[in-house]
């Protein structure tokens, strides 16, 4: 097996790990990103996802840098519509996308910052000595491989390199470690949207969880919808439908009439066991057809509709958290905590779908607040030389429900790959690196900070 040397690599080229990546290249480190997949992007891409929720709390833009660059170069070739009011009220503002510009333009990011990736390649095994990785070993079509970086990423989202080095982490909720379920979304056209918004309109007690003021949906140039209680209550009555939540929840995509489903829900299944995640697949292309069928019966403006595509692989809400020198808590989120060493900043709210069953908990700061995010959290005292970013950093169960989503993930991506180049810069371990170093670069390439507040 060869042996390649690169100064940060990233494992994992998911929306997090990615945007990790681009700001390790450009922050001067030579990078290699080794995806499993042949493309970029994580669930964004992989499975579905969208919106984008949310870059704001209230007016205020508070996640930019490298992650507000791409909105912006998705603007600029009308594959975005940009930031938008979210007419559930659930966040201030939600950003649809085209998922394949999405693909192409992570992709030529990198590329224009020098990195370089390796695709359909998995991680097999890892050579740890004294606290430090010294080398990755991937399988791919051609064999195995080996690969060694001065810092190592973990991007994959389910702490696998973190895991397989050593390093301890928590699964699920604490009293009996189940994990959110797992969601497979399906996107489909051929919506009328003027039958739906008249429905909504003369239906407002159909769509409870909406926006208090129903005419919003007027105002925005993309919905977001999220009711049908009663239709979707008879028809689980009824034996149409076996999907264990209230209502139905879609967003329109970057192209009018066609939106995310994003309802299904599959339970009791391990996104750490292969077989385990097989069965979820396959049981949430079993509850898309069903929504399908439900949703062309009994839901006005959507008689027309056409299945374009399920995932193409499902939606993990969270799977591994590793355990770092600080773990997140709720109570951070809540009482908007300050921290001295802050990388990122968020406002959307813990939001938990429920183990059990039906039912979606949630908890929101209070109004124009936001939280911080410490670098404690993406460094660990077992494996020196990596850093991780995204779903997988250290925090409770409650509080990494809050920092999941794709702005929030971004954002620590960002401050991630840049201590990572710096890390190899300097030749320091992470934690050895001053924040201070990190926060000045963050600023440097137009990330948001409120360090004043420290």
């Amino acid at each position: 097996m060869r042996k390649i040397i690169y100064d940060v690599v990233i494992m994992g080229g998911g929306f997090s790990g990615t945007i990790a990546a681009i700001a390790a290249a450009r922050t001067g480190a030579s990078t290699l990103i080794i995806e499993k997949n042949g493309y970029l992007g994580g669930a964004l891409t992989s499975a579905g996802v969208g919106p984008m929720m949310t870059f704001h709390v209230n007016e205020q833009q508070i996640i930019k840098g490298i992650t507000g660059e791409l909105i912006e170069r998705l603007q600029a070739k009308d594959k975005s519509v940009g930031h938008i009011y979210d007419s559930t009220n659930y966040t201030y503002s939600v950003t649809p996308f085209d998922s394949e510009a999405m693909k192409y333009e992570l992709e030529t990011m990198y590329l224009e910052s020098q990195g370089k990736i390796l695709y359909h390649a998995m991680l097999a095994d890892v050579e740890v000595m004294d606290g430090c990785i010294q080398s990755v070993t991937v399988c791919h079509k051609a064999g195995l491989e080996r690969i060694a970086g001065r810092v190592y990423i973990d991007g994959t989202g389910d702490a696998d390199l973190a895991y397989k080095s050593g390093v301890p982490c928590d699964v699920g909720r604490k009293k009996d470690h189940k994990t959110q379920p797992m969601t497979l979304n399906m996107k489909i056209n051929g919506v009328n949207r003027e039958k739906l918004v008249h429905y909504i309109q003369t239906h407002p007690d159909n769509f409870k969880r909406m926006h208090n003021d129903i005419s919003t949906i007027t105002k925005v140039p993309r919905l977001s919808v999220i009711g049908f209680e009663k239709e979707f209550e008879c028809a689980k009555q009824e034996g149409r439908i076996h999907i264990q939540r209230e209502d139905v929840l879609l967003f329109e995509t970057n192209e009018p009439g066609e939106f995310i489903v994003n309802t299904t829900r599959i339970r009791d299944c391990d996104p750490n066991d292969p077989y385990s995640l097989s069965l979820a697949e396959i049981e949430g292309r079993k509850q898309c057809q069903e929504l399908e069928k439900f949703m062309k019966s009994d839901l006005e403006g959507f008689q027309n509709i056409h299945m374009i595509s399920t995932g193409p692989s499902i939606g993990v809400r969270e799977s591994r958290q590793i355990k770092g020198y600080y773990q997140f808590t709720s109570e951070d989120i809540l009482l908007a905590k300050i921290f001295d060493d802050v990388i990122a900043h968020s406002a959307y709210p813990i939001d938990v779908h429920s183990p059990d069953g039906e039912g979606t908990y949630h908890q929101r700061l209070q109004d124009g607040k936001y939280y911080s995010i410490p670098y404690r959290i993406v460094i660990n005292p077992v494996i020196h030389n990596l850093l991780v970013t995204g779903r997988c950093v250290s925090a409770t169960f409650e509080a990494q429900a809050a920092i999941r989503t794709t702005p929030t993930v971004g954002a620590i991506g960002h401050s991630v790959g840049i201590a990572a180049a710096l890390s190899a810069r300097y030749n320091q371990y992470p934690d050895e690196i001053n924040v201070h170093l990190i926060q000045k670069e963050l600023l440097k390439q137009n990330a948001y900070l409120n360090i004043k507040e420290k």
